[in-house]
């Protein structure tokens, strides 16, 4: 098992490695594999990267974002507004006026309904990397539709087809349109992966993530 002193230059080397981020700008504490990230960065993408970067180390068991957003230059909140709805206008997976906008000094506010949850992730990825944005909020719904009967069977198959070992560590349930797993994976691209096939999945408005890495 790695210590906090080992993950903090792992995390700290990580940071560095990634060519978006500004690894200067980023502080860095270890609790118990808990990593808190802390100072102030020019742009919501850039926080986003940086919550990645933490995340890929092996070994830590959280993440912490204390980290502020501090744009160098600051688009008024309707240049931000325009280049938001043009973004999600143009998107091939989001439905033409399906997602409405607000901006609030530079915090967008995502309403409307979709078809899908994956939708729902699409909209809040399209608007998080423009210039200018601050934090994302995400209130889209999902149209009431019921999920079929065999959602958790074949969000089982999506996670054998991606990786058959781990997906015999992973426990999936749902409730509600509500999907939860658990239980352990090696790597964050595991994560990333069954998170994706459960959003993926007809019927599933919510995912909630209680996996563990290691």
């Amino acid at each position: 098992m790695k210590t906090d002193l080992q993950l903090k230059k792992e995390v700290l080397d990580e940071l560095d490695w990634d060519p978006s981020l500004d690894a200067a700008a980023i502080g860095v504490e270890v609790n118990e594999g808990v990593v808190t990230l802390s100072g102030h960065l020019p742009s919501y993408a850039e926080k986003l990267a940086a919550e990645r970067a933490a995340e890929k180390v092996s070994g830590v068991r959280g993440v912490v974002v204390n980290l502020e957003v501090r744009p160098a230059s600051v688009p008024s909140d309707e240049a931000i507004a325009n280049a938001a709805r043009d973004a999600l206008q143009w998107h091939v997976h989001l439905p033409p006026d399906a997602v409405k906008l607000r901006v609030e000094k530079g915090w967008i506010t995502l309403a409307g309904e979709v078809e899908w949850g994956y939708q729902r992730k699409v909209a809040e990825r399209t608007v998080s990397h423009l210039r200018g944005v601050t934090g994302v909020t995400n209130l889209i719904k999902m149209h009431a539709r019921v999920a079929p009967a065999d959602v958790v069977e074949r969000i089982e198959a999506a996670l054998r087809r991606h990786a058959e070992r781990e997906a015999r560590h992973i426990s999936i349930s749902m409730k509600d349109g509500t999907v939860t797993l658990s239980g352990h994976v090696g790597t964050r691209a595991e994560r990333l992966a069954a998170v994706g096939a459960a959003w993926s999945a007809p019927g599933v408005g919510a995912v909630v993530d209680n996996l563990e890495l290691g």
